[in-house]
């Protein structure tokens, strides 16, 4: 018998990240699955993104008792349950109705912190208020430092635990594959007009009874007619995005923000050691999901020389392509505190909602639980280079 992947409905029947992918193909309309799918121009940095893990070959140990295995790291001072959590993800309310609740509550229901998108389609103090557990806010830097400030106190009156400033963004890339499903600003095509129409669950859950759902957290930054995600996304990523963005904007959000602040889009050991100057208390490494510049460097391939810039000083993410828990592992053992997800919940989320953002996060946990027995390292604390080789370009390990 041939095989196959599930193609049922049920995500509790997924048996991999790969497979919630497939299951959400299926559901969600073709324009919906490109924007989480599909990378800038050639989309040699997507590639990147997952042919880096293949670099790196595990050295389990043996004869070592893992009938009790612990995969609890500390964030901040706080236990998460898992060394992942749910990173920003744009128009997760396209992929399923409340899409931004249904991944922070996942995530609050799994022990680990949820980092909510600033193009949500739920507002922040209705997430944190429905979903409860730790939210970080993600932040653009927009043209308007008044909004940013409003939503800095915003933050910090919901009770949001860091704001996570995402720095890769200054110019918005060029998702080709994305864009060839319009014509004109946001209307989409003939072809996806009527793909649209093949997924009535998916008109059902995401459009009725009100139509596209509409930015909840961009307050005054754009005009009323403009808040649809359908035809807003040009209009606030482009005209809105701030190419002088620079450190002296990180300077000035420290000064006004007194919680956690983390940096997004670090992609070298010089710019970590100037994030550390300047006060943060996170960096993620992120080439944004290959969605920006292509051509760039896996966030693997810059974590080492990153954590011996930084390490002990501020603690180390990072995003890109993770899919396993053995890719997870394989970034802890290099020296990172933790994983940021995107893809790979968003998956379960547009599989399933809610409960498919559920399994993604169960699937994965799994998957470290028992990597973690097989490698003879029963407490994730424990893991270290000891764990890992880098291959060379035969796969031989490197020298």
């Amino acid at each position: 018998m041939q095989r196959r992947l599930y193609q049922g409905r049920d995500v509790s029947r997924a048996q991999s990240i790969d497979e919630l992918r497939e299951m959400a193909r299926r559901r969600v309309p073709n324009f919906c699955f490109e924007y989480v799918e599909g990378g800038a121009e050639d989309e040699a940095t997507l590639r990147r993104n997952r042919d880096v893990f293949g670099e790196f070959a595990f050295v389990p140990r043996t004869l070592v008792d893992v009938t009790s295995r612990n995969q609890s790291v500390s964030l901040f001072g706080q236990a998460s349950a898992a060394p992942f959590m749910i990173g920003p993800t744009g128009f997760s309310g396209l992929l399923a109705r409340e899409g931004d609740v249904a991944m922070a509550s996942a995530a609050a229901a799994a022990g680990i912190p949820f980092v909510l998108t600033n193009v949500s389609t739920t507002s922040m103090e209705d997430v944190a208020r429905r979903a409860g557990g730790r939210i970080w806010q993600q932040v653009y830097m927009y043209r308007t430092r008044d909004f940013i400030e409003k939503l800095a106190r915003r933050a910090h009156h919901a009770g949001i635990e860091a704001l996570v400033v995402t720095t890769d963004s200054a110019i918005y890339g060029k998702r080709e594959w994305d864009m060839r499903n319009y014509v004109g600003h946001q209307q989409l095509n003939w072809r996806n007009k009527i793909d649209v129409l093949r997924h009535p669950r998916w008109i059902a859950d995401v459009l009725l009874p009100n139509g596209f759902p509409k930015f909840a957290n961009l307050g005054d930054l754009l005009p009323p007619d403009k808040t649809s995600v359908r035809g807003a996304a040009a209009s606030i990523l482009g005209q809105n995005l701030d190419p002088s963005l620079s450190w002296r904007d990180i300077a000035w959000l420290r000064d006004l923000w007194r919680g956690k602040l983390l940096i997004k889009g670090v992609m070298s050991p010089e710019d970590a050691a100037l994030a550390v100057a300047h006060g943060v208390d996170g960096i993620v490494l992120s080439n944004h999901g290959g969605r920006q510049l292509d051509g760039a460097l896996s966030t693997m391939d810059v974590l080492p020389d990153v954590i011996a810039e930084v390490k002990g000083r501020a603690a180390v993410m990072l995003d890109g392509g993770f899919r396993r828990g053995t890719d997870i592992l394989k970034a802890v053992a290099l020296g990172a505190d933790a994983v940021l997800l995107g893809r790979a919940t968003t998956y379960g989320l547009a599989a399933g909602g809610q409960a498919g953002a559920a399994r993604a996060i169960e699937i994965l946990r799994s998957e470290v639980d028992r990597a973690l027995g097989l490698l003879g390292c029963p407490d994730i604390g424990g893991l270290d280079g000891k764990f890992l080789r880098k291959l060379g370009s035969a796969g031989n390990v490197a020298s």
